[in-house]
């Protein structure tokens, strides 16, 4: 990938932007996610830290890009991406595929001397509890169906055949990256790591969650709220102030 590609204008949005932020909270979307989706999480630590909601290439304003289907892959480009940024305390919260995402880049940062104050993964399994997922073998109708079992696109989007095909494709490729994704054992983090899911999340047990705490000697908790795969839109102020209550005073 080249420097061009790498430009953090068109990976990091600063909806709030703040230069002399004491702490900077990274946001990683999950599969077919884009940057707006943590505008609130921006607005609601505006004061607290700055946050870089991440744009992956392929959707909205990026959709001409060439979309990634390797989160490893994905992790290289970020880690590259965010090294200016991590020159204050830095928290990395990351919801479903953006989960497997922020766990590879902490690893990447790490090996490079810059442990994040957190980790935050959402409604993902552990690393090493990788499920036989196929969805992204399958037609555009299963691939719509699965995401709307989920809840996790606006149901409008579905409704406007020009919006869905330009959806589909990011869906496919990022469906892709986070179902064959498999941990490459390694030394665990130091970051600690503080999981959150919903209690009736189909795409992750409690039990598949709780073996985030094998990945890090950093310290680790385990939040469930109660909701599906996209508890967030019911508990967005909790999970946000979990992440306030870790950064820096």
């Amino acid at each position: 990938m080249s420097v061009k590609e790498n430009d953090a204008g068109l990976w990091v949005r600063r909806f709030h932007q703040w230069d002399a932020a004491p702490a900077r909270v990274v946001c990683l979307p999950h599969a077919g996610g884009s940057a707006s989706y943590f505008l609130p999480v921006s607005k609601t630590l505006a004061g607290k830290a700055e946050v870089l909601a991440i744009q992956y290439p392929g959707r909205q304003d990026r959709r001409h890009e060439k979309a990634f289907t390797s989160v490893p892959a994905l992790a290289d480009a970020l880690a590259d991406v965010l090294a200016p940024w991590l020159d204050r305390p830095f928290v990395l919260f990351g919801h479903s595929m953006g989960a497997s995402v922020g766990f590879e880049v902490a690893r990447r940062l790490e090996a490079a001397g810059s442990v994040p104050v957190a980790l935050f993964p959402s409604g993902r399994v552990a690393p090493s509890r990788a499920r036989d997922e196929r969805v992204h073998l399958q037609d555009d109708a299963a691939l719509i169906r699965a995401v709307k079992e989920l809840s996790g696109t606006d149901s409008q989007i579905f409704a406007d055949e020009e919006l869905l095909r330009m959806v589909l494709p990011a869906l496919r490729t990022d469906y892709t990256a986070a179902e064959t994704y498999r941990w490459e054992p390694g030394p665990p983090l130091a970051t600690p790591v503080h999981a959150h899911i919903g209690d009736r999340d189909p795409k992750v047990s409690v039990d598949e969650a709780r073996d985030w705490e094998k990945h890090t000697t950093g310290g680790f908790s385990l939040t469930v709220h109660s909701g599906g795969h996209f508890y967030l839109d019911q508990h967005a102020a909790k999970v946000i102030q979990a992440i306030a209550d870790v950064l820096p005073v």
